[in-house]
This record gives C-alpha cells, sequence and structure tokens, in this order.
C-alpha cells in the first residue's frame, strides 16, 4: 500500500502470522509443530489463556498451515507428482488460502463470535453446514472465539458432531473462561493453555518494536508498560502505542508514569516507610503530593501492595532483591526495609492494604478511602505483635516494642499501690480471675463483681483448632455461631484449593468483590484461638459444597431412575418425571 494508507495499530501490525512470531508459547509451538510432522492431528482444539496472549491468532495459525499449499512454485507442499503433502508446521503465507485466511476472506475458513451467536439456531446453522466439503482448501475450520459464552443448548447441539467430525472438518475453540465450559467438551479437545508472557520476554518485544518503529523510548518506560501489561502482548503494544503519541515518538519514564497514573516508585517506598513508622502525617502528605501530581490513589494502593509482597519475598528469598531487572535503588530501599520489618507486620500490612483496595474501589471517592486505609494502618503500627498479646496474657514481659511508644496517660503517672483495689479494673482484654481474691479490708475484691454484668465476647476454643479438618467444619462453625453470610459464602462461592491446619487455599466466584476472606481469617482465630492464614488463589480448586452437594443429588436422581420399579412407572407414564427424592420414613414411605 502506498504512503497515504490508514495507519496501523502496533497490536495489529506485530500481530503474529506463523509460530515463530508467537512469543512466550515455546511449549505450544513445539507439541503443535510434533503434531503436525507427525500426522498426529487433533480434530478439536481448546486454547485458553488471559487476554491478549494470542489465542486468536494462534487459531488462524493454525487454520493456514492446515490449509497451506505453498507458494507459487515451491514443492514442499506437494510431492513430484503434484500430490498434496497435506499440513505445513510453517505456512508459506503467500499462497492463495495463507493470504484468503489472512484476510479473513476465506470461504472454508469461519471465524465465529461466540458472544453474538450464542443460540442453539446458530450451532444448528453451523452443524449443517460441517457435513459439505471444503469448497478449496484441504479443511474446512472453525474457529469459535469466547466459546465459553454458548448456551447449554447450544454445546448440547454441538456435542455429537465434535466427538464424530467428518474427516475434512477442524474446530478450534478460544477462552479466557475455561471453567465455563462443560466437561463433556473439554474432553473432546486437545487443550493448550497459552500462559502469560513474562516481564522479561515482554520487555524484549516491546524494545524490537520501538526499534523497527524509529522511536526512542527509555528501557525504564518499557519496563513500566510490561509490568502493567500483567502479561498480555496486545494491551502491552498497545500501552506502546499510546506512550509514543503521548511523547510525540519519544517517551521517557516520567511520561509514562504519567499517561498510567503511577506514582514515583521512590516516592512509593517513602510512603509506605512513613505509614509503618506510624508517621500519618507524613504520609497523608506524601499520598496528596502524589494525587496532585496526577497519580490514581487506587494505582497507590496496588503499589504498596506490590511493594508489600515483594519485601516479604525479599525477608524470606533475599535472593530475589539481586534480580538484574530490579534498578538499583529500589534494590537498596527494599532490603534496608525488609530488614527493619517483621514478618507479622509484613503480613498484617497486606491484609490491612488488600481490605483498603477493596473498600477504595467500592467507595464514592477512592482518595477519602485510600487516606483511611493509610490511617488504619500507621495506627496498626503501634499494636503489638500476637507473640507480645500471648505473652502479656500468660504474664511473661512482652519484647520492646520496635514503633513508637504510646503516648503516656496522666493517670498513668500515678503509683499503682496509692489507688484502692476496687478503682483498678483491668484491660478490656486482660483475663478474669477464675476465682475470687481477698482484698485489704478482708472482702472480696470488686473485679470480678465488676466484670460480671457486662456480657463478654465469645471466647476461643482452643481444642477446636486441631478438630477443624475440612472446610464443612469451617461452615458448621460458621452455622453454630451464627455467621449467615459467612456460612453461604462458604457454602456458595468458595472453590476449595487446599487446606492445612492454620493454612487455607481458597478460589472464589468471580461476581464476590469483598474481603470474605480476610473476615474468615479473623472469625477462625476468634473461634479456635489458633492463628489462621486465608489467601486467594487463581488455580481451579474443588467443586463448591453447594455444587458438590447438586452433583449428589443429581447421582442419586439417576441411581433412582435406573431402578426397575422406577423404570416401569415412567414407561407407563411417559409424562412423569422424577423431581426429587425424599429419605424413606418409619412407615416405609419413599418418594
Amino acid at each position: 500500500m502506498g504512503e497515504d494508507s490508514p495507519y496501523r495499530v502496533l497490536a495489529r501490525k506485530y500481530r503474529p502470522t506463523n509460530f515463530s512470531d508467537l512469543i512466550g508459547q515455546e511449549a505450544l509451538v513445539r507439541t503443535v509443530t510434533n503434531a503436525i510432522h507427525t500426522g498426529r492431528l487433533a480434530h478439536a482444539f481448546l486454547l485458553t489463556g488471559v487476554r491478549g496472549v494470542g489465542k486468536t491468532s494462534t487459531a488462524r495459525i493454525l487454520a493456514r498451515a492446515l490449509n497451506c499449499t505453498g507458494s507459487p512454485g515451491q514443492e514442499d507442499a506437494g510431492d513430484a507428482d503434484g500430490e498434496d503433502s497435506g499440513p505445513t508446521a510453517e505456512p508459506c503465507g503467500r499462497c492463495e488460502h495463507c493470504v484468503a485466511i489472512a484476510e479473513d476472506r476465506h470461504v472454508d475458513v469461519l471465524e465465529i463470535d461466540a458472544a453474538s451467536h450464542t443460540g442453539v439456531d446458530d450451532m444448528r446453522e453451523l452443524i449443517d453446514g460441517v457435513r459439505y466439503r471444503p469448497t478449496s482448501a484441504r479443511y474446512r475450520v472453525y474457529i469459535i472465539d469466547e466459546v465459553h459464552m454458548l448456551s447449554k443448548q447450544a454445546f448440547n447441539a454441538l456435542l455429537k458432531t465434535l466427538e464424530e467430525p467428518p474427516p475434512h472438518a477442524k474446530f478450534i475453540f478460544a477462552t479466557t473462561e475455561v471453567r465455563k465450559l462443560p466437561v463433556t467438551v473439554l474432553s473432546r479437545c486437545q487443550r493448550f493453555d497459552l500462559r502469560r508472557v513474562d516481564m522479561e520476554t515482554l520487555t524484549a518485544h516491546f524494545q524490537m518494536v520501538a526499534e523497527k518503529e524509529q522511536v526512542e523510548i527509555e528501557l525504564a518506560a518499557i519496563r513500566l508498560i510490561a509490568r502493567a501489561a500483567d502479561g498480555s502482548v496486545r494491551d502491552g503494544l498497545s500501552l506502546l502505542d499510546q506512550a509514543i503519541a503521548h511523547g510525540a515518538g519519544a517517551a521517557g519514564e516520567a511520561e509514562v508514569r504519567d499517561m498510567l497514573g503511577l506514582a514515583d516508585r521512590a516516592r512509593v517506598f517513602e510512603l509506605f516507610e512513613a505509614v509503618m513508622k506510624g508517621e500519618i502525617a507524613a504520609a497523608l502528605d506524601l499520598l496528596a503530593e502524589q494525587y496532585s501530581a496526577g497519580a490514581d490513589p487506587i494505582a497507590v494502593l496496588e503499589d504498596m501492595l506490590e511493594l508489600t509482597h515483594w519485601l516479604t519475598r525479599v525477608k524470606l528469598v533475599p535472593s530475589v532483591a539481586q534480580d538484574p531487572g530490579i534498578p538499583e535503588i529500589e534494590r537498596q530501599l527494599g532490603q534496608a526495609m525488609s530488614a527493619e520489618l517483621a514478618m507479622p507486620e509484613l503480613t498484617r500490612a497486606w491484609q490491612m492494604l488488600l481490605k483498603g483496595l477493596s473498600e477504595a474501589r467500592a467507595a464514592p471517592h477512592a482518595l477519602m478511602a485510600v487516606e483511611m486505609a493509610l490511617v488504619r494502618l500507621a495506627y496498626a503500627a503501634d499494636l503489638p505483635s500476637p507473640a507480645d498479646v500471648v505473652r502479656a496474657l500468660d504474664g511473661a514481659p512482652a519484647k520492646p516494642a520496635q514503633t513508637k511508644p504510646a503516648e503516656t496517660k496522666p493517670a498513668d503517672t500515678k503509683p499503682a499501690e496509692t489507688k484502692p483495689a476496687q478503682t483498678m479494673p483491668p484491660p478490656v482484654d486482660a483475663p478474669v480471675a477464675s476465682g475470687p481474691a481477698p482484698d485489704s479490708n478482708g472482702g472480696q475484691t470488686a473485679l470480678a463483681e465488676a466484670r460480671e454484668p457486662e456480657p463478654e465476647a465469645p471466647q476461643p476454643e482452643a481444642h477446636l483448632a486441631s478438630e477443624v479438618t475440612c472446610l464443612q467444619d469451617i461452615v458448621a462453625l460458621a452455622e453454630r455461631h451464627r455467621e449467615m453470610e459467612l456460612r453461604h459464602w462458604l457454602v456458595a462461592e468458595v472453590h476449595l484449593v487446599r487446606f492445612s491446619l492454620g493454612h487455607i487455599e481458597i478460589r472464589q466466584n468471580e461476581n464476590m468483590f469483598g474481603n470474605m476472606a480476610g473476615v474468615l481469617g479473623e472469625k477462625l482465630q476468634l473461634w479456635t484461638g489458633a492463628r489462621w492464614m486465608v489467601s486467594l488463589s487463581d488455580k481451579a480448586g474443588e467443586p463448591t459444597l453447594e455444587e458438590q452437594a447438586e452433583a449428589r443429588a443429581a447421582a442419586k436422581l439417576r441411581a433412582a431412575a435406573d431402578d426397575p420399579l422406577v423404570r416401569q412407572v415412567l414407561k407407563n407414564f411417559p409424562d412423569a418425571v422424577i423431581s426429587g427424592l425424599r429419605e424413606g420414613s418409619d412407615t416405609g414411605d419413599k418418594e
């Protein structure tokens, strides 16, 4: 095309056209290449992964590989007798099929968006065309993008054809939500998981693109874009396009930070340090400066969460700080800060920042919510560690606090022995004596009498900690303590990934945005007297307890339907269905 041709965005201009162009997907390329070379091609492929990692691009490359006949004059697509040698792992990109597929006009390659073709009628129309042989290509290829959007009826209509397709038909499915696909569909496809592209690979790719586009962009700016891309090549190229336009052909780190609404990295370290020292006035001033400079308050909180996670890793594995991709200033600040902060402080900061982030996203004014989160975290810096609390309850001296001492109240300067025993109530969280103690007047102290009228918080049942061995035990505890919202969340929204004493790893359904994991950890500690860590995971995990119960009920229904007597009843009454089961009573009634 000439000089007046319209501008193509980088995400389209540098879209992969063959397997060698795919970055970060070496396992997929090797498997597909070997399958083509050995002739062991499946009839249905499933490509999964997050947005922008190359699912649709891979589907189109695979369609070209299946139908490429070689460029005019080439002999590799056919033998000396002109016979078709079959699919190739290296599509030429110049034959009529490669060109037509690239331009999305090949009559035998149908690309369908399942988001707009969800119904069973759309699938029936597709299935009706499957039985016809391709017009000109080697295979008739059906690419269904976002296949998880198909309705249940559409999936059912597709199943039989998917199980026994004609030899000239190939199906390629792409989805970002593989968990929403029926197991019957998954079992009929060869599955490929496209992974997030790591930051170093993205950085090198974006540098190559910047060189080809002849634009000047700092390495630090490219790293910011690669981090913001979060493993997505397409998102990163779109941000790179935006950065080039923002800097009029050149971009530095400051410009990219302004464009992304990010806070300066060194200022994030300063803010985190001020908060963890309890210097709330200085912390709020730093936040206000970053907000005035254009930083998004939620992005500031996300940066603090990322910093907390990185400091925790540095504390556990010091070699993490030696990663060559980490700037020297961040390495020095991180090593010094991780040495000063204890692990309980870091884990507490993570939980409070995570809760603050969810509140900020839901708040009408994000800046106010972020300020309140920092205030809570700063005041929590003065709290004793859980170990010190246990020592205090046991009567042992607590370790010296690492944070600033609390303000001394005038009443504390008066010697304790000058006060009558009746006027010295203990702290709210101090243990109550098991029996009355005589006072100086020979009577009973007012300690127990003063505390009896006030209802106390439920005491932890320490013996329960070892008895909580599964998710069902926690549901029973929640029901016992009348935490109905927590119980519903555990039953209907939680997929258990891993369970051990003191540590639960779960995945919650996507429609949940609250910090119920944090609430669960607090409740378990209150109920059992033991510390519990509840972490979120992106692994599939087990079905929810509700789904497991439904599966068991369905199995019972199937077993009942197989009963000879029930089959005879259903045969005599064709319109009858088994709507449910009821356990037999003492009289033997059954339904």
